[in-house]
């Protein structure tokens, strides 16, 4: 009985060292698993070949339809340039128009080892914080590159080596004579105008204000440039303003795309549209139909389908690099513009019938497209807005 207390003893140590050794080797497991994932990160901090797919990311400035346009060119650039054998895919992650949103959005991925490239629609050209960002973010190896809307090109041009997107004055200065042509057409050779853009300091907004003033011409006279920082009721709520403060208006002028629903809608509801020319900038579903209904006298329409793919086709071309891609992409770098790379307009216009289909504009990289024609080409690659 006396021998029984033992074997129990020795069978518990038994146990205990058997437990012992299974703990070790579990541990030995971890150490290994960690030492990997230590790797794994350090790998894709240096830009060195990782598990998963290294990210393009595509910030927008605001939520718009302006961007599922450019999303579906993303996508398509994507499907084009084979990324995904390469160890890359591209997401677009939508700001909540705010520069502090674009500000986080900058600071969170620079902490993310899997960010190969960032494409960014600057929401204020002047911000210091936004470039700051960015070159944050270039000083970690990551390609940054602006798309539709820059830096200011004078103080902070540095922060970015290429822009992709619409030449916005030109855009400006087609839509001024645009307006010109149908104020002249139904008789006025002077009178009052008011733009209206999500923000006046913005660089895209700024330029095509600029070179609408530029092409109407002195008989013209800009009343007013109303913000709305991107509220939607704030947006027609202006366009009421303006009318009340401003009542021998001849002419309005959507900047942005949401603009342009803003100003038909409401001088429908108003019952001005008669005397007023509608112009505007970039074409939302909405803003089609109110073309259709006889709302919008002519669009000037950039083409965000394009910029996505041109994105994609840049970023790979800078990471990988091929300098070929690039210099076909940009002639003309290191001379003043070169580092730009613009992807055209239309002119879209109701129908045959208007004044302005006839017209050749003087600018290059135009068409005019007539609606019926417009959404064909939308129809073609499943969009219903550019």
């Amino acid at each position: 009985m006396r021998n029984r207390p033992l074997m129990i003893r020795r069978r518990d140590y038994f146990t205990l060292f058997l437990c012992g050794c299974l703990a070790l080797a579990g541990c030995s497991d971890q150490r290994a698993a960690n030492t990997s994932a230590t790797t794994a990160g350090t790998a894709a901090g240096s830009g060195s070949s990782v598990s998963g797919p290294k990210r393009l990311i595509f910030i927008t400035n605001g939520d718009d339809p302006f961007w599922d346009a450019c999303n579906a060119g993303l996508i398509e650039g994507a499907k084009q340039f084979g990324i995904e054998s390469q160890g890359l895919r591209v997401v677009m992650e939508k700001n909540n128009a705010s520069a502090q949103g674009q500000i986080e959005k900058l600071r969170q991925l620079a902490s993310q080892s899997d960010v190969a490239g960032v494409a960014i629609s600057v929401i204020q050209a002047e911000n210091a914080a936004i470039v700051e960002e960015m070159k944050n973010l270039a000083a970690k190896g990551v390609k940054v590159i602006t798309v539709d809307s820059d830096v200011n090109r004078t103080t902070f041009r540095d922060a970015r080596p290429f822009y992709i997107g619409t030449d916005n004055i030109e855009g400006g200065r087609l839509l001024g004579t645009a307006a010109k042509t149908l104020l002249e057409s139904r008789g006025k050779t002077a009178g009052k105008y008011v733009q209206f853009a999500g923000f006046t300091d913005n660089d895209n907004a700024r330029a095509r204000m600029n070179g609408f003033k530029e092409a109407i011409g002195s008989g013209f006279t800009e009343a007013d440039r109303m913000s709305d920082e991107m509220d939607l009721s704030k947006a027609r709520d202006n366009v009421r303003t303006a009318l009340v403060n401003h009542p021998d208006v001849v002419s309005l002028v959507g900047i942005w795309a949401y603009n342009a629903p803003a100003i038909a809608e409401v001088t429908h509801e108003r019952g001005v549209r008669d005397r007023l020319t509608v112009v505007t900038f970039d074409a939302q579903a909405a803003a089609l139909n109110h073309m259709d209904d006889g709302k919008i006298d002519a669009m000037v329409v950039q083409n965000p389908f394009e910029m996505g793919i041109q994105t994609v086709r840049l970023l790979r071309a800078m990471l990988v690099g091929d300098e070929a891609t690039i210099k076909e992409m940009f002639p003309r770098q290191g001379e003043p513009d070169g580092d730009i790379y613009t992807t055209g307009l239309r002119l879209i216009v109701p129908s045959d019938a208007s004044p302005l289909r006839s017209e050749k504009p003087n600018t290059k990289n135009v068409e005019v497209l007539p609606l019926p024609a417009f959404r064909e080409w939308l129809a073609k690659y499943g969009l219903s807005s550019s």
